[in-house]
């Protein structure tokens, strides 16, 4: 039996509730696939830890995470800490620190979820979307001068790189080519930002003749938005910048039908460093505590994590108990539920335990458990 060393950083909020329905989740995987088992060790970094200490990790946490095959991550931010204190104190340190250059968000409507969008059901929305996470514009150089004076200044410098651009350029053509449609759009700015974007593009196309059999076009990111509303089924596998992805895919978890459905993995697609797998809702400090978080996300997440560790069939057996239970109507409230957290981790356990076949009375009792509090 293998054995996966796996860092669990539920950080903030929602984290916590998601990040142990998600282990449960793991844990009934694990016990039905029985040729692997995860060795889970919690750490318990995020904003209490600064406000009682003034650090969200310790100065050598990213060292103490070298030893793990994966990092489990749930969400970072609080109302009472400033956000660029969070992310670049916990988030940012890891995925940079660890060279995770490729952030990948699959993004699907899900059956039994309904998108915002008209005439637009299961199928008509499938993407990927490939976000460089190493540099861009979150790469950390700027400053402030004159601080508090009217001459005030301050500057966000985007740093874009060859060896940068390219690698990104080079892992989306080859996701694109490793899906069905074999389409990928990459997402550009080159029309106002005239000297990164332009070499974003001009790597891009490149690139490009490594995968001769890939189909690929060129879209600025305010035209993308609107083409991702009014034509999704025109899209496929998407590349953009650091600032660009993080917008557009939380818009694409939006038409999907919530963020609470929305995975990421953070990629060294070198596997020098472990991988970090998130889901993208962020802390929800208005529902935290409340038992309502959507844990599909965090699901959809872990198996991520488990292809990335090279155990597919588990990862599909779990998507497929995710989609069932989905299509059978137990979902949280942001997706049109009333099921409670506890319930949807009950009922997809309940579906892997019976090799992905939920039977009538598994969802009966789920949605009587959801009646009875509902």
């Amino acid at each position: 039996m293998k054995t996966y060393k796996i860092a669990a950083i539920p950080a903030d909020g929602i984290g916590p509730e998601v990040i142990d329905a998600g282990l449960q989740v793991l844990n009934a995987l694990s016990e039905r696939d029985g040729g692997f088992r995860l060795d889970v060790t919690s750490f318990d970094w995020g904003s209490d830890r600064y406000k009682k200490t003034g650090a969200l990790m310790p100065e050598d946490g990213p060292e103490q995470l070298k030893a793990f095959d994966a990092i489990f991550f749930g969400a970072v931010g609080a109302p009472d800490v400033p956000d660029h204190i969070t992310l670049w104190g916990l988030r940012l340190p890891i995925c940079q620190g660890f060279d995770q250059y490729a952030n990948v968000r699959p993004t699907k409507i899900l059956p039994g979820i309904k998108s915002p969008l008209a005439n637009v059901g299961t199928g008509d929305l499938d993407w990927v979307i490939v976000r460089e996470n190493s540099e861009g514009e979150y790469s950390g150089h700027g400053g402030r001068a004159h601080k508090g004076l009217p001459e005030e200044v301050g500057t966000e410098v985007a740093i874009f790189t060859r060896v940068g651009v390219t690698r990104i350029m080079r892992y989306a053509f080859k996701l694109a080519q490793s899906r069905p449609r074999k389409l990928l759009t990459v997402v550009t700015k080159s029309n106002a930002q005239r000297h990164g974007m332009v070499m974003w593009d001009e790597i891009a196309a490149e690139v490009s003749k490594e995968f001769p059999d890939v189909t690929w076009d060129k879209m600025l990111v305010d035209a993308m938005t609107v083409r991702m509303v009014k034509h999704p089924q025109s899209l496929d596998t998407i590349v953009a910048t650091n600032l660009h992805a993080d917008i557009l895919s939380d818009l694409a978890g939006a038409l999907a039908g919530s963020l609470g459905v929305a995975p990421t993995g953070n990629i060294d697609p070198e596997r020098r460093f472990p991988s970090m797998f998130e889901p993208i809702h962020g802390s929800a400090f208005d529902i935290t505590g409340m038992g309502i978080a959507n844990p599909v996300a965090t699901f959809w997440t872990a198996a991520q994590m488990l292809e990335h560790l090279g155990e597919a069939d588990a990862a599909k057996r779990l998507m497929t108990a995710v989609e069932q239970v989905c299509a059978q109507g137990v979902l949280t409230p942001d997706v049109g539920g009333s099921a409670n957290t506890q319930q949807v981790a009950d009922a997809v356990c309940a579906a892997i335990r019976g090799a992905n076949d939920v039977t009538q009375q598994a969802v009966e009792t789920a949605r009587r458990s959801v009646a009875a509090i509902g």
